[in-house]
C-alpha cells in the first residue's frame, strides 16, 4: 500500500466510527492572474495528503459503507490539450497507477454523486471552501430529497471532515519525515548561500534572488512562504517583504525564507551582519536569543506540553531584557512580574513556535482534544508526542523609544528551526545551517 491509500484507509475507519457515510475532499481551484494568465497552481494540502494527486479540478470520494471505496473523479484526458497544458493522467491511468478502487471524468460527477450518495447516513464534508462545491452538494442532495416517494433517502446528517484530517496530519510518518527533512535541507543550503553572498552595497532583492537559486537549483518545487529578507530597521517588522534597501555596513540581516518540496513545507530564519562581524550589542541581544531557543529545543520533547517551549524561551528573553537594560528593574520589577504583567510584548510579541507540514502553518489542534476543561477555562495545552513537528523561533525587536538603550535600537533578531518530535527527543530537521556567532562569522568570511 502507499502512504496515501493508508491514510485513505485509516480516514474511512474514523468514517465507520462515527456511523459511516461519505466524505467530499475537493482540490484546490485555480486562480486568473489577469486576462489569459493563472496564478501558480497549488493543490489543496488535505486532498494531496489522501491521494497523492497534484492536477486542478478533480475530487476525492470515499465511501464507508457496506464496502470501502475510494474514487476520484478528474478530468478527461484530452491529448490536444497537453499540447498547452501538460501531461494528464486521465480517470483510467489515475486509477491504475494511484490505487483507487473508481476513476470517473469531473464532468460525470453531477450523475455519479447523487448514486453514492443515496440512502448513507451522513456526509463527511467541509463547508464553506468553496462555494461552488456547496451550491453543488445542495444540488445533490435536493436531487435525493426528489427521490423520497421511492424509498430513496438523502444522508440525514453532515460531519466536517477538518477534525479528523487535521488529527491525521498533525503526525508525520516515515514517509513525511524523509521529505521534510529534504525540504529543511534545501532551505538552509539557501540560507547558507545567503550568508556567504551577503556584503554591504548589496539590496535585500539581491538577497532573495540568491536563495530562490538555490531552491530551484535543488529541486525544491517554490518558496513555501513570500521570503523575507529583511534589513536594519526592516527586521522589526515581522512579515516584512524583501524590497529594494541597502544592506549597509553595521546593519543585521534576518531572513526568513523556507521552501516547499514535494508539496512539504520548511521554515528557517537566521539574522547575522551584512558586514560578516556582529557588533557588541548586535551580539549581546543575539546571544540571548540564540540562549532562549536553545531552552525551547530542550523543552521541545514527548510529554512536554506545546506552550513549555514558549515559556522556557520567554524567561531567557524577558531576563535578558533586563539586563541589558531594553527593560528599567525599577519600573517592571522582577522576572516573574515583568512575564505576568506583559512588558515583554515590546520587545517580543509572538508566539514561538507553529506546527510546519503540508502548509506552512500547518493544521492539528494546539489544545488537548481529549481533556476537558474546568468551567471558564480553556482545554489544557497540547502534550507533544512523536511525529508532531513544530518551528522554534524565538526573538527579539527593538524599536526606538522612550528608555531603551540607543545602542539597541533597530536591532530584529529570530532564529527559527523545523523540530520533529522523536520517542526519545527531537531532531532539528533545519540544523545545517550555523547559529552560533563564531560559526556565522567563519561561513561569512568564506
Amino acid at each position: 500500500m502507499t502512504p496515501y491509500s493508508t491514510r485513505r484507509s485509516k480516514l474511512i475507519a474514523q468514517m465507520r466510527a462515527m456511523g459511516g457515510g461519505v466524505a467530499v475532499i475537493s482540490t484546490a481551484p485555480e486562480a486568473a492572474r489577469n486576462a489569459d494568465s493563472d496564478f501558480p497552481y497549488r493543490h489543496d494540502s488535505s486532498f494531496y495528503y489522501l491521494t497523492g494527486f497534484t492536477e486542478p479540478d478533480a475530487v476525492l470520494v470515499l465511501v464507508a459503507g457496506k464496502e470501502s471505496k475510494s474514487i476520484l473523479f478528474c478530468r478527461e484526458k484530452n491529448l490536444e490539450r497537453e499540447i498547452w497544458d501538460g501531461y494528464r493522467f486521465g480517470p483510467e491511468a489515475a486509477q491504475a497507477q494511484l490505487g483507487f478502487d473508481a476513476a470517473f471524468a469531473i464532468d460525470a460527477i453531477d450523475s455519479e454523486m447523487p448514486k453514492l450518495l443515496a440512502d448513507m447516513p451522513a456526509i463527511f464534508y467541509t463547508l464553506g471552501k468553496q462555494a461552488n462545491r456547496d451550491a453543488q452538494l445542495q444540488g445533490w442532495l435536493n436531487k435525493l430529497g426528489g427521490q423520497a416517494r421511492i424509498g430513496i433517502s438523502a444522508p440525514a446528517a453532515i460531519h466536517s471532515l477538518e477534525p479528523l484530517l487535521a488529527e491525521m496530519r498533525l503526525f508525520k510518518d516515515a514517509s513525511e519525515h524523509a521529505i521534510m527533512q529534504r525540504s529543511g535541507q534545501i532551505a538552509a543550503s539557501a540560507h547558507r548561500r545567503a550568508m556567504r553572498i551577503a556584503r554591504p552595497g548589496l539590496r535585500e532583492y539581491h538577497l532573495e534572488a540568491e536563495i530562490l537559486h538555490e531552491f530551484r537549483s535543488n529541486g525544491a518545487d517554490s518558496p513555501a512562504y513570500t521570503s523575507i529578507v529583511a534589513t536594519g530597521s526592516n527586521a522589526c517588522v515581522l512579515h516584512y517583504r524583501a524590497g529594494n534597501t541597502e544592506l549597509k555596513d553595521g546593519d543585521l540581516v534576518l531572513i526568513d525564507a523556507g521552501c516547499e518540496f514535494e508539496s512539504y513545507a520548511s521554515d528557517i530564519t537566521r539574522t547575522f551582519p551584512a558586514n560578516g562581524v556582529f557588533s557588541g550589542p548586535q551580539k549581546t541581544l543575539y546571544e540571548i536569543v540564540l540562549a532562549a531557543q536553545h531552552a525551547a529545543i530542550a523543552a521541545t520533547r514527548p510529554g512536554q506540553r506545546f506552550i513549555d517551549g514558549h515559556n522556557a524561551a520567554l524567561r531567557i528573553l524577558a531576563q535578558g531584557m533586563l539586563d541589558t537594560g531594553l527593560l528599567n528593574k525599577n519600573k517592571v520589577g522582577t522576572l516573574d512580574d515583568v512575564i505576568a504583567n506583559g512588558d515583554y510584548r515590546q520587545f517580543y510579541m509572538h508566539s514561538t513556535g507553529h506546527w510546519i507540514g503540508l502548509d506552512v502553518h500547518d493544521v492539528g489542534a494546539y489544545r488537548e482534544p481529549g481533556e476537558s476543561a474546568a468551567e471558564g477555562e480553556q482545554k489544557p495545552w497540547r502534550k507533544l508526542q512523536p511525529g508532531m513537528v513544530t518551528t522554534v523561533e524565538p526573538g527579539i525587536y527593538v524599536r526606538p523609544g522612550e528608555g531603551v538603550p540607543e545602542q539597541f535600537w533597530h536591532i530584529g533578531i529570530r532564529i527559527e528551526d523545523d523540530i520533529l518530535i522523536t520517542a526519545d527527543g527531537n531532531i532539528n530537521l533545519t540544523s545545517d545551517v550555523p547559529t552560533a556567532v563564531a560559526e556565522i562569522e567563519a561561513l561569512m568570511r568564506k
